[in-house]
């Protein structure tokens, strides 16, 4: 018998998904492919093709076109001995278990490669940050200049041959009008306005270069790099086994248990280290309490965004994310730098005696209801927060898919993209939850999807507990066994990602046989999101901007990382 076709499938099951389909067909990417490809790798996530320089925009826009490839998701720069790499990791949408990577080497003494920029918007600050930090130039890119760091600056902290202990004098230059005089009409009469770095409205050291015509946004551009602290450069530094998931921490630190999870996730993809189901239940539970955390933080603080609500919404906020914090100090032993994963499992199991903790949690719970109804009655239901919220910062989903948009972000653009659920992990699919989706693409809609998705993360947080009360007392593992000293095979690589309280937040790992990684890049959510920003607010008011901003919920820590 056939295999049935996708509308009969959902016809006879109405439980099957597609998004949920075994992964990418090889067969059928090798025949799409093969006028191109020049060599085959297989990393641990996905089948790897080996294409030319000069052909990287016409294998991603066929990958796109034809093969419905729409997310570049990840692009990774890295240097060998003999050449350069840059590595494209491509998914979709709608099917987040179909994954391929393009491997494109490129000379060592002439490090150039085609641009992917005019394909996918997303990847003009990959491949300026591909430049910035370890020198590979593309050609047909609209912009190639550093992101991170000051322009000035001498050599590329990631190349083989760059020298850490060589001091830097950098020269800064003046910041220019962005617009040229043959930019708008003699009428017109434009101001460069800096927003930040330090702006209590820019959520931390971001530098937003805003060009006004009138009181609207001509032009801006974010100026990033401020809080840049080489973590990818740090992770290869540290050993695999406890060095490395710590710094996880400091990337998002508002929401920072599904950082421990990402990069987990990687390093037991190259190791083939298991995870007790015990363990996987535990991971799930604190990492939603963890998404609350930056749910509760993002709609207090916007609420100060939008109109300076200090006494009310902040303040509701604060409190209810106090009492997620009071619950993670006593399952994890600290209340912000968490360190709560371990490769294979947790650290511990939950605090004795287990029926006061449960019943804390459980407390939680049931008051949550009443206080998300309060956020409504304060705020979306606020006639001044409607007026600034709704149809400002308009995000269409073609827009947000080409800058790789995820998360909140891209939900709130009627994307229904959530790698819980499309490339499970963890105890998620054995759990009943919904992926919260909102169609209206403003910045109204991606406050109504964080808002239902603490609902959400309270049913999936209720089922945890109930699983951990009746789970027998001699099989609550919380570890595997892993060696003390991990040394994957060489040449073993993998992208892994998992869906933080942001996004898509993916971890590329390549071993090269020791005990730390030989390439350790982080896909941060907000560096895209970001990205996205001036086509949200040009064309409006200072006002928008600033909750434009504000909706997409950043973290420097987590952009400059």
């Amino acid at each position: 018998m056939s295999n049935p076709s996708e509308p009969e499938r959902e016809r006879i099951d109405p439980e099957y998904d597609h998004r949920r389909e075994d992964g990418v067909d090889e067969g059928q990417l090798e025949a799409l492919l093969d006028e191109y490809a020049i060599g085959r790798d297989d990393h641990e996530n996905a089948p790897a093709f080996v294409i030319r320089p000069n052909d990287v925009q016409e294998v991603v826009a066929l990958l796109r076109d034809e093969a419905g490839f729409d997310h570049l998701s990840c692009l990774t720069p890295q240097q060998y001995e003999d050449r350069y790499e840059s590595l494209v990791h491509m998914t979709k949408y709608d099917r987040r278990s179909h994954e391929v990577t393009l491997i494109v080497p490129v000379p060592i003494d002439e490090p150039v490669c085609e641009s992917a920029e005019p394909v996918f918007r997303t990847a003009d600050w990959h491949e300026r940050e591909a430049y910035d930090l370890v020198g590979i130039e593309y050609e047909e890119h609209p912009d190639l200049r550093r992101i991170l760091l000051p322009e000035p600056w001498q050599g590329h902290p990631l190349a083989l041959d760059y020298d850490q202990n060589k001091p830097q004098l950098v020269h800064y230059a003046e910041h220019a009008n962005p617009l040229q005089a043959d930019g708008h009409d003699d009428e017109s009469d434009t101001m460069l306005l800096n927003i930040g770095p330090h702006h209590p409205a820019t959520h931390g050291v971001l530098h937003l270069e805003t060009v006004l015509d009138g009181e609207s946004v001509a032009d801006v551009e974010p100026d990033i790099g401020y809080l840049h602290r080489c973590e990818e450069q740090m992770c290869q530094q540290g050993t695999y086994r406890h060095q490395i998931i710590p710094y996880s921490n400091r990337w998002d630190y508002t929401a920072n248990l599904p950082n421990e999870w990402a990069v987990a996730r990687a390093i037991e993809d190259v190791a083939d280290i298991e995870v007790p189901e015990y363990a996987q239940v535990l991971r799930t539970m604190a990492t939603e309490f963890g998404r609350m955390l930056g749910h509760f933080l993002a709609v207090s603080t916007f609420a100060l965004d939008v109109y300076g609500d200090f006494t009310a919404i902040f303040q509701y906020g604060m409190r209810d994310r106090e009492v997620v914090q009071d619950i993670l100090e006593d399952l994890t032993g600290q209340r912000m730098m968490f360190y709560f994963f371990r490769l294979g499992g947790v650290c511990w199991d939950l605090p004795e005696p287990r029926e006061e903790f449960v019943e804390k949690c459980r407390d939680f719970l049931d008051e949550l209801p009443a206080k998300v109804d309060e956020y409504h009655d304060l705020l979306t239901g606020n006639e001044i927060f409607q007026i600034r919220t709704i149809d400002t910062g308009v995000l269409e989903p073609a827009v947000a898919k080409d800058y790789g948009c995820t998360g909140p972000v891209a939900r709130g653009s009627g994307i229904d993209y959530d790698i819980r659920r499309d490339d499970p992990y963890g105890y998620y699919e054995n759990l009943e939850w919904n992926v919260v989706v909102e169609d209206g693409c403003d910045n109204h809609a991606r406050v109504l999807v964080r808002l239902r998705e603490v609902e959400e993360s309270a049913k999936i947080i209720e089922q945890c507990l109930d699983l951990l009360e009746e789970w027998p007392e001699d099989e609550r593992t919380v570890q595997s066994n892993v060696p003390r000293t991990l040394k994957p095979d060489a040449g073993t690589e993998t992208y892994r990602a998992v869906e933080s309280a942001k996004g898509e937040l993916g971890i590329y790992i390549r071993a090269d046989g020791s005990n730390s990684p030989a390439r350790f890049k982080i896909r941060s959510p907000c560096f895209h999101n970001l990205s996205a920003l001036p086509e949200m607010a040009e064309g409006e008011y200072v006002a928008d901007l600033i909750a434009s901003l504000g909706s997409l919920d950043i973290v420097l820590g987590s952009v400059d990382r």
